[in-house]
């Protein structure tokens, strides 16, 4: 527990498990710190292990499962020496080197620290929603609109996020339902003019989900009238939940400097946070493109900035 290690990665989705590969690679012998099995924001392996199929990661042309994807990166980093701890950070303090990481009780050190805790989809909190995610009901249209092609579908949310995931959809779907709590979206005037444009796309105003059916798939919701609280039915093939993000940076909240969203701020181009030493990757500060395999990249670049930092740094 005494050793100063030259890296500690909080976090192991893609962002995490690349900036190990990389960093293990440079000899710089990094501690995973992956999170607890049974915590749904920081759960080792990040989202995609909520995630059934992976079509858009390259090298599976036939596409891969989330859990097998996410285990395959996991063993990579372990064949060239990182280590892990399957358990939650419950405190860090980033005011002096060595930067100090608390699981529990117990305390670790290091010179470097690379970020990469992720983000969370805002869910409804409907009783079915985990057991349908990746079975019909999904978070992220880029990554699973294609197998939804001449489906009814339906997109729940009012903002620019879900306008743009909707119109996105109607390039596979047959039709697409935007579901909206209230009678006006508050996505911006080029996004609604879009969507009321798109003659596959239907908004469904003063609407919310209050059930989700399904059993091994999901195959409806149950809409109430905000207004009249009247319900009825609607069959749908695939439901998106499009009502925003929450990044993993409670644990930050007083360490680094955060954006307006909650997302970790990062210099331009590179993945220093504005602490030296201290960098971020992955969906924990990536507010705009959020998929696999830009986190990767992204926790390619933090181990990259680790190991120069460190080289420059040296005693």
């Amino acid at each position: 527990m005494n050793d100063i290690r030259d890296v500690i990665i909080i976090g192991s989705g893609p962002a995490g498990l690349t900036a190990a590969i990389y960093a293990a690679r440079a000899n710089m012998t990094p501690l995973v710190i992956e999170g607890e099995p049974s915590s749904t924001s920081d759960q080792p392996g990040g989202q995609l292990m909520l995630t059934t199929d992976v079509e858009n990661f390259p090298g599976f042309p036939d596409g891969i499962m989330g859990p097998e994807l996410m285990t395959q990166f996991r063993s990579q980093a372990a064949r060239f020496g990182a280590e892990f701890v399957t358990r939650k950070v419950t405190r860090v303090d980033f005011s002096a080197r060595p930067f100090q990481i608390w699981v529990g009780e117990d305390q670790y050190q290091a010179q470097t620290v690379i970020v990469s805790t992720g983000a969370q989809s805002l869910m409804l909190g409907l009783p079915n929603e985990q057991r349908l995610l990746g079975h019909g009901l999904s978070t992220c249209a880029t990554c699973d609109g294609f197998f939804f092609r001449d489906q009814e579908i339906a997109v729940v949310g009012g903002g620019d996020s879900a306008v743009e995931e909707a119109t996105f959809l109607t390039r596979f779907a047959s039709k697409v339902y935007l579901i909206h709590r209230r009678d006006e979206l508050r996505a911006s005037k080029i996004m609604r003019d879009r969507a009321f444009a798109n003659p596959k796309l239907e908004i469904l105003w003063n609407s919310q989900v209050v059930e989700i059916e399904g059993d091994k798939k999901l195959s409806g919701v149950i809409l109430e009238d905000t207004v009249t609280h009247i319900r009825e039915s609607l069959s749908l093939q695939g439901l998106f939940i499009a009502i925003g993000h929450r990044p993993n940076t409670d644990l930050f909240q007083d360490q680094l400097e955060l954006k307006e969203n909650g997302y970790l701020v990062t210099e331009p181009d590179t993945s220093k946070t504005k602490v030296a030493g201290v960098f971020a990757c992955g969906d924990v500060q990536d507010d705009y493109y959020r998929q696999a395999v830009t986190a990767a990249g992204s926790g390619c670049m933090a181990a990259i900035d680790a190991e120069r930092w460190l080289e420059e740094h040296s005693q």
